[in-house]
This record gives structure tokens, C-alpha cells and sequence, in this order.
């Protein structure tokens, strides 16, 4: 072999194989580098954008105003910023969102996961994930047309826009949420929990209450938070 073949005999290396395959990884690297260095400028972009349009905002609004203002009518003639009203009806529309759909999701889940038969969870669980997936102006436009109508039937005088059938519409939405991801919680409960408590004589019942409830109470305690978050949303 000559000094500048390819195969150097003594180490056995094929050179234009360890120099393509540098050339690729350095190649894979500055991709790589490039796609998170986008996502990075992105973020820092949306970032800024909200700060100075902020400080931009605060300059024609006092900061006291805005947040102590009870009006938010930024259309008007007379046009007021008052983003406590805003806040304190995400607020109720949250906690009302959160007591419809806390015990019927709790209780979808128990029902799936502890009373039903393989084959019923098979064709239930599917349905549960489909309606997650509902957009949110389908609810919203479900509410304004259907659910608002029907309570001003019982509560004469309540508005078009009212926090009671949004709510109750938004409970709805994210009931699939914390039914799904509380039924793998419950069904991921080790087995000889439950035969424990069946040794000792527990029925189904304390066993659901005593045992399995407190065992999968994390991964509850996260469906009520992803919950909250798309209510807030």
C-alpha cells in the first residue's frame, strides 16, 4: 500500500468510512442545533412581544386601573380596562366547571375501572378519549344556543352571557379528561392490593374507598390539574 491509500494496514482503518461518517454526524449536529436554536428564538420572540406591547399598554393604562377596574369594554366609545372582571369570572366559571365534572369523571372512572367488564371498558374508554378531542367553540356554541335557553326557563332574567351555563358546559368538556386519565390511575393499582383486601374481608366498596382511591390519588390529583388548566384555557 502506498502512503496515501485509503486501508492503513497497521491500524486497520478505512478512513473515507470514519471521514463520511464525521462528515454526517457534524451534519445531524447543526440540524439538531438549528431546529432548537428556532424553538429557543421563538419563544424569546413571543416573549418579547408580550413585554413590550405590555409596557406599551401600561403607558395609556395605569397599572391600577387595570387591575382594579370592575369594566372591560375595550370597543366602547368610553373604553375601560378592568381586568378584575375578567379574572374573577374565569374564577367562577372554573370552580363551577370543577364541581360538575370532579364527581362524574371520579365516578365514570370507578364505574370503568372497578364494576365494568373488559369488554364494556373496551368500547367506553375509546368514546371517553373521543370527546376530549372535541374543539372548545363546539361547547361554547352548545351552550349560547341550547344550554342558556333551557336554564332561562327555570331562572327568568339570566343573560345570554352568564357564567352558570358556561360552567356547567365547560364541566362537560372536562369530564372526559379527568375520567380518563383517573380510569388509568385506577386500573394501574397493583393487583394484590385489591386481593389483600379482599383477604380481610373488605367488600367491593371499602375496597374501591380504602384501597384503590388512596393508591391512585396522584395520578387523580393530576387529571383535576390538566383539568383545571383546559378550564382555564
Amino acid at each position: 500500500m502506498t502512503a496515501d491509500a485509503p486501508f492503513d494496514i497497521a491500524t486497520g482503518d478505512w478512513r473515507p468510512k470514519r471521514d463520511r461518517a464525521r462528515l454526517i454526524q457534524s451534519i445531524i449536529r447543526f440540524i439538531c442545533g438549528a431546529f432548537a436554536a428556532v424553538s429557543v428564538l421563538t419563544t424569546l420572540g413571543i416573549i418579547s412581544t408580550l413585554i413590550f406591547q405590555a409596557f406599551e399598554f401600561l403607558q395609556e393604562v395605569p397599572l391600577s386601573q387595570y387591575l382594579t377596574d370592575t369594566q372591560w369594554t375595550p370597543l366602547f366609545s368610553s373604553k375601560q380596562f378592568g381586568i378584575f372582571v375578567l379574572v374573577s369570572a374565569t374564577v367562577m366559571i372554573t370552580i363551577i366547571s370543577i364541581l360538575v365534572a370532579l364527581p362524574l369523571g371520579l365516578l365514570a372512572a370507578i364505574c370503568l375501572s372497578e364494576y365494568a367488564s373488559p369488554n364494556v371498558r373496551r368500547i367506553l374508554k375509546p368514546i371517553l378519549e373521543i370527546l376530549a378531542g372535541v374543539p372548545t367553540v363546539v361547547y361554547g356554541y352548545f351552550a349560547l344556543l341550547t344550554v342558556t335557553p333551557f336554564l332561562q326557563t327555570f331562572v327568568p332574567g339570566l343573560q345570554g352571557f352568564n357564567s352558570l351555563s358556561a360552567g356547567l358546559v365547560l364541566g362537560v368538556m372536562i369530564t372526559p379528561f379527568v375520567a380518563s386519565l383517573s380510569e388509568d390511575a385506577l386500573y394501574s393499582v397493583p393487583r394484590s392490593l385489591k386481593d389483600g383486601a379482599y383477604a380481610l374481608g373488605a367488600t367491593k366498596r371499602e375496597t374501591v374507598t380504602s384501597v384503590v382511591l388512596p393508591a391512585a390519588l396522584s395520578g387523580i390529583v393530576a387529571s383535576v390539574i390538566l383539568a383545571v388548566s383546559r378550564a382555564i384555557g
